[in-house]
């Protein structure tokens, strides 16, 4: 059984309309100029919008207790929904979880890959009044869930174009780029984990467009209320994005033009014990200031649990398929464009193949994004990637969730936020809910701040 958040009193789960923090308007556009305070700030003026913070401070675990603090209602809330959820699933199974163990299992893999990282979640848990374990248990949240055996029916569905061709070193299913050696993959220069690729092969485009990507994030509609948008100064980048109360970092763009996106996959050797894939994305967006960069971070990263994060900058793109067989690179195809859902597109981690096998909805949306896709000839901003994205299933995939009225924790899928980056102009265009609802005025702008050393 999951334990309670020690001296925090239970509090109800938090719902999509009850916050106690001030939102921000839709139509603001985050600045990018210094800030003369180090603190943790939610801004904004119109009441029922998403929640905003805005994070300060050179100290990791400084910032962290500033987003305790302010966030400490939040956080306990979501941790409600979240210990059910952990609960539920692994009763489903016949299985009981000692979150604690494996959360702190977490702590310990980050510790060696990130310290930082870990500095960070303690300022947290401090900032809010709870154990380290709890704050580790929602970053590990898709570890946890591995190691319960969780279902993960419509989760994410992620396009990009590049804006110009890709020429060279890859087939025409954008699968699979050059021969394994049996130490890991070359990837422009830097090492990744098995193959050599090169540069064109990793999404390198000829002139001719905009770079433009986006998703849609996927999750249970009892957490609809437990995320926020933010911007973070202080890490060695700035960034802004999307993530849930208590977790570090998820869906961004920072300040040198990385943009992240997330989808979760699934692998027969998932489990807990490696660094948590959020922590993953989190490191990508305060510390890549290059494709290359952030491709290093990646294929360094020591997972247990699998997940594809998607690097988008403004000439380059790739999928990088993270689980515990290793890391692999998926490129645009040869029109530019990248698609994916959640199973494995390499053939050498696909051997493994958890999710496709169990959910096989998965191949139905990649087929039906990937053939509207080619009827395009590109992005033209958030509103294209929206109608792009904007499929039910009448039109034979569910890309676009929407939750049945009832049902029991775990069993009512919604698309949560709709998300596009500009990584050209550092810029995050998030949408609160589904892509058929997106319109002009629903879309809100964010560019990652510039970081500068703050006290």
């Amino acid at each position: 059984m999951t334990p309670s958040p020690g001296d925090t009193p239970n509090r109800p789960h938090l719902r999509a309309d009850e916050t106690n923090l001030e939102p921000h308007t839709h139509t603001r556009t985050e600045g990018t100029g210094p800030e003369p305070h180090t603190h943790t700030r939610v801004e904004g003026t119109r009441p029922g919008a998403r929640a905003h913070l805005r994070v300060e401070g050179a100290d990791p675990r400084r910032r962290g207790d500033d987003r305790g603090r302010r966030t400490g209602a939040e956080i306990a809330r979501a941790w409600g929904t979240y210990s059910e959820l952990f609960e539920t699933t692994a009763a489903a199974r016949g299985m009981s979880l000692d979150v604690p163990s494996l959360a702190l299992g977490a702590v310990s893999a980050t510790r060696a890959w990130a310290p930082e990282l870990v500095a960070e979640m303690e300022g947290v848990a401090e900032g809010a009044g709870v154990p380290l374990w709890m704050i580790a248990a929602l970053n590990a949240r898709t570890e946890i869930l591995a190691v319960a055996g969780a279902p993960r029916s419509g989760e994410c569905s992620t396009v990009v174009h590049t804006g110009g061709h890709t020429v060279a070193g890859h087939t025409p299913g954008g699968h699979t780029m050059a021969d394994h050696t049996p130490g890991g993959h070359t990837v422009a220069g830097h090492t990744l984990g098995g193959h050599t690729v090169d540069r064109h092969a990793l999404g390198e485009h000829t002139p001719g467009g905009q770079t433009w990507g986006g998703q849609t994030w996927d999750w249970h509609q009892e957490l609809a209320g437990a995320w926020h948008t933010q911007s973070v100064r202080g890490d060695a980048l700035g960034f802004t994005g999307i993530t849930e109360y208590g977790i570090l970092g998820k869906i961004g763009v920072n300040e040198a033009g990385v943009g992240v996106l997330f989808n979760i996959l699934g692998h027969e050797d998932d489990g807990a014990g490696g660094v948590p894939v959020h922590l993953v994305a989190r490191r990508v967006l305060g510390g890549a200031a290059s494709f290359a960069e952030a491709m290093s971070i990646l294929g360094d990263a020591p997972v247990s649990a699998s997940t594809v994060i998607t690097i988008v900058t403004e000439d380059q793109v790739a999928s990088v398929e993270l689980s515990p067989a290793g890391a692999v690179t998926v490129p645009p195809d040869e029109e530019g464009w990248l698609v994916h859902t959640n199973h494995f597109l390499d053939p050498l981690p696909a051997g493994g193949e958890l999710r496709g096998r169990l959910e096989p909805e998965t191949y139905d949306r990649l087929r039906v994004l990937g053939t509207r896709a080619h009827e395009r000839h590109g992005l033209d901003g958030a509103g294209d990637l929206a109608a792009l994205l904007s499929v039910h299933p009448d039109g034979g995939a569910e890309v676009c969730c929407h939750p049945p009225a009832t049902g029991r924790l775990g069993t009512r899928w919604a698309t949560l936020a709709t998300v596009a980056v500009d990584p050209a102009a550092r810029r995050l265009h998030v949408h609160d809910g589904g892509p058929c609802s997106a319109t002009p005025r629903t879309w809100t702008p964010l560019t990652a701040p510039n970081t500068s050393p703050t006290t």
